[in-house]
């Protein structure tokens, strides 16, 4: 099976090709990406060279609420012009699998962590095989109380650099650079198809942005 893969829920942007769970060819943009003008062009490369696809799988959230909807317009739209599922993929499972192909964690849990602004961030605990321990939640950052006990736990993604200076005893381990990327999406992705071989309704999914989007006051002359 031949799926595409479209992350967008950070500042990264990335899009693969996975066939078999593995990655086959991607592309990934880590600095404040344009997601709006880089995503189609990721996927336009990659689709060249990979014309048939048989489902494209999204990163669906929490994250950047604009990310968010730019890759899931993006999904709709390839889904429905060719015809094949949508596959939609919890972002920090996402992260977890990143962390754990750039790394040999031998034991203890992960904690992804991506930014919520302000003090917070979107989190929650994976095993090493990647299954959830809890429910997906907006945490305020403080100190290990919420966190198992006893466990070593490893934390990484774009909002754990705010609990370093809370998370430094002997069993917590920071983990600099892990962003969620495209590339280690296909196995989940996989496994979610066959979970639900006709995927999301493509209709009416909206992504997982788990808190509401607020605007904030333009600070552009003029704008009120």
């Amino acid at each position: 099976m031949t799926i595409l893969c479209i992350e967008t829920s950070t500042s990264t942007c990335s899009v693969s090709v996975c066939r078999d769970g593995m990655a086959v060819d991607s592309r990934i943009e880590r600095e404040q990406a344009n997601h709006a003008r880089v995503a189609p062009l990721f996927v336009e490369e990659l689709l060249a060279g990979y014309p048939s696809i048989d489902a494209v799988a999204l990163s669906c959230g929490p994250g950047s609420y604009t990310g968010l909807r730019i890759g899931t317009s993006l999904a709709k739209g390839l889904c429905y012009g060719r015809g094949i599922p949508l596959v939609a993929v919890d972002t920090l499972q996402v992260l977890c699998a990143s962390a754990m192909a750039q790394t040999d964690i031998q034991k203890g849990v992960l904690c992804p962590m991506t930014d919520a602004r302000r003090m917070e961030i979107y989190t929650n605990i994976y095993d090493l095989q990647l299954r959830p321990q809890g429910e997906i939640r907006a945490q305020v950052v403080e100190g290990p109380e919420w966190l198992p006990e006893g466990e070593e736990v490893y934390y990484f993604g774009d909002g754990a650099a705010k609990c370093v200076p809370l998370l430094n005893a002997g069993r917590f381990h920071y983990i600099a650079g892990i962003v969620p990327d495209a590339k280690y999406m296909g196995a989940l992705a996989e496994e979610a198809l066959h979970t639900k071989p006709q995927g999301e309704n493509i209709a009416y999914y909206e992504p997982f942005y788990l808190k509401q989007f607020v605007a904030a006051p333009s600070h552009i002359k003029g704008l009120k």
